[in-house]
């Protein structure tokens, strides 16, 4: 199986203060994880938490069930790597424990020798690594977040993007 060139996508990564960036993270094997809600807005809650304490200025985002876009300003508390370690991780950790909570009433139906128990844990959610886009000060950040969070339309989710709930940009009131 070949692997994705995650070595060259870290290749001349920059964390740079108050830089923009687009940032896209997909689940492992692209399971749709964040197609359901629960587990869709354990992510955006994760993303709004590092929004709050000052590690970024959050510009827009975008939930897909198997994957995230996130537009941002760095704001220096880390850097770009560490910032996405741990959002994905924050997000795995706490998808973990609402899939364990799920099963919890079913695990005593089981003996351990029953292999079609359920796994407690879902286990790794992420593909490791992350693709970034630093974007130039020129940019229309607008159309850049509109092209984005119009991803649940081109997909066939929903009509409008008004009745898909895992996204949000600053430019909309």
């Amino acid at each position: 199986m070949l692997k994705p060139h995650g070595k060259d996508l870290r290749k001349g990564r920059v964390s740079l203060d108050g830089q923009i960036y687009l940032v896209t993270s997909v689940t492992l094997d692209r399971k749709p994880y964040f197609a359901d809600f629960r587990w869709g807005r354990v992510l955006v809650r994760t993303m709004q938490h590092h929004a709050e304490i000052g590690d970024v200025e959050s510009l827009a985002f975008v939930v897909m069930p198997d994957h995230f876009h996130w537009l941002f300003a760095l704001m220096g508390q880390c850097s770009l790597s560490e910032l996405i370690g741990r959002v994905k991780g924050a997000a795995a950790y706490q998808i973990n424990h609402l899939h364990e909570g799920a099963f919890s009433g079913m695990i005593a139906s089981h003996t351990i020798a029953d292999e079609a128990a359920p796994t407690m844990r879902l286990g790794r959610v992420w593909q490791k690594g992350f693709h970034d886009r630093a974007l130039r000060r020129d940019e229309d950040l607008r159309s850049v977040a509109r092209y984005m969070v119009m991803n649940p339309v081109r997909a066939g989710i929903v009509q409008r993007i008004w009745y898909y709930p895992l996204w949000d940009a600053v430019w909309v009131e």
